[in-house]
């Protein structure tokens, strides 16, 4: 227990580059995140998607909620708009998404410890290759949830590296 409010300003978080693609017409897309709060209890963030921008099918270790702010996300013919409100379940997977002509902005709150585990790599595969994009090496970010680095480094959620030879 805090024993108040623990108030933080958007602005005041850093962003870490999440996922980086490149596409066979030479442009790059990524996926920012704002850990808002982090706790082995819940995980808040924000992520801002670069056109393009897509995600494997994955799942969290946690009851998750997408609320989309801006843009658009785009699972196979589903198109959620802003304002969508979006919830899965531990253990429900989601993905592949794909970020819509503008972009997407979105706020996410993961109950749990939030580890990731992958989904279906092979409709990812699918995806990139429909799109003539692969993805980009990346150093692991610095501000991961400790409980959960471990987790992220290991799936194919991710294309990190070890070290900063992005």
């Amino acid at each position: 227990m805090r024993g108040g409010p623990s108030i933080k300003h958007l602005d005041d978080v850093p962003a870490e580059e999440m996922l980086r693609f490149e596409f066979d017409d030479g442009r790059t897309a990524s996926i920012w995140e704002k850990w808002i709060e982090m706790s082995p209890r819940y995980v808040a963030f924000w992520n801002k998607w670069d056109p393009g921008a897509m995600t494997n099918s994955h799942g969290h270790t946690g009851d998750h909620i997408n609320f989309i702010l801006q843009g658009e996300i785009r699972c196979g013919d589903t198109v959620c708009t802003a304002g969508s409100h979006i919830m899965l379940e531990w253990g429900d997977t989601f993905g592949p998404w794909e970020a819509g002509p503008e972009g997407c902005e979105l706020y996410g709150f993961i109950a749990g410890e939030g580890s990731p585990f992958a989904g279906d790599q092979a409709a990812f595969d699918a995806l990139l290759a429909a799109r003539g994009a692969r993805m980009v090496p990346l150093p692991m970010p610095t501000r991961l949830p400790p409980w959960a680095a471990a987790k992220y480094a290991q799936g194919s959620v991710t294309n990190w590296t070890a070290d900063d030879e992005s």
